[in-house]
C-alpha cells in the first residue's frame, strides 16, 4: 500500500516516556476489525479518554500545545506485544509521522516503514536531552535523507536505518510495491538484453530442442 512519501518532518515532539507501551495499549484488540482510516480515533484509548469518554488532561496529545505533534519521543520497548499492525494505522491515523526513542517491538518496527512511519533509534542519554527539549514546544526537525535529528541550534544527533527501510519511506513505496517497482526496471534490462546478446536468450539443445532461459 502507497503512502506519502517521507523526506523529512519539523514539528513539536510530544513525550511519552513510559517503558513498555504495547500494540494493546496503542489499539486495542476490539478495534482491529474497524478499517484502516478509522482506527485513528482509537489510538492510546485507555490513555487518552477518561471512563466517561472525556479526554483525560493529563494525556500529552491532548493537550494544545501537543494535540497535532508530529513527532513522539517514545520510552524504551514501545510497539511490544502482538503484531497487530493497525497499531501503526492508529499512530499514523493521529497524525504522527516520526517515532524516536531506545527500543522499539521488532515487528511493529518493521510494520512502521511500510506504513509510512519512520522510527528512529537514539541513545538513552540523548533521548533525556531530546524529551527535556520537546516539552518547550520548540519545533525538532527529523531528516531522513541526512538520518539526522535537530532540536534547536545545539543539539543534534545521527542516526542509522536500514537500507530497504529507507528507500521504502522515501519512495513512499511497501516491500511489493517496491518488488513491482524492480519487476519494471528488469523487465526493460531484459529487453534491451534480448537485442544486445540474443544467443544468450535463445540457446537450444540439439538433443531436445529446450530453449534455456537465463534466470
Amino acid at each position: 500500500m502507497s503512502f506519502e512519501p517521507f523526506r523529512s518532518v519539523r514539528g513539536v515532539a510530544a513525550v511519552m516516556l513510559q517503558p513498555n507501551i504495547d500494540t494493546d495499549v496503542i489499539i486495542r484488540v476490539d478495534h482491529l476489525t474497524k478499517s484502516r482510516a478509522d482506527v485513528g480515533a482509537f489510538a492510546f484509548e485507555s490513555l487518552r479518554y477518561l471512563i466517561d469518554g472525556s479526554e483525560s488532561p493529563n494525556f500529552v496529545l491532548n493537550q494544545d500545545l501537543f494535540r497535532d505533534a508530529p513527532i513522539l519521543v517514545t520510552g524504551p520497548n514501545f510497539g511490544c506485544g502482538s503484531s497487530r499492525e493497525p497499531a501503526v494505522w492508529a499512530i499514523a491515523g493521529i497524525g504522527i509521522r516520526c517515532l524516536v526513542g531506545t527500543t522499539f517491538g521488532d515487528i511493529f518496527l518493521a510494520n512502521c516503514a511500510q506504513n509510512g512511519v519512520l522510527v528512529v533509534t537514539l541513545e538513552a542519554d540523548e533521548i533525556a536531552v531530546l524529551g527535556a527539549f520537546a516539552q518547550t514546544a520548540v519545533p525538532v526537525t527529523v531528516d531522513l535523507e541526512t538520518q539526522m535529528v535537530e532540536a534547536g541550534p545545539e543539539h543534534r544527533w545521527s542516526f542509522s536505518i536500514l537500507p530497504a527501510a529507507k528507500q521504502s519511506l522515501l519512495l513512499g513505496l511497501d516491500d511489493i510495491e517496491l518488488a513491482v517497482n524492480d519487476k519494471l526496471l528488469i523487465d526493460e534490462w531484459q529487453r534491451r538484453d534480448k537485442v544486445s546478446r540474443p544467443w544468450v536468450w535463445n540457446v537450444t539443445q540439439h538433443s531436445n530442442l529446450h530453449t534455456v532461459t537465463p534466470s
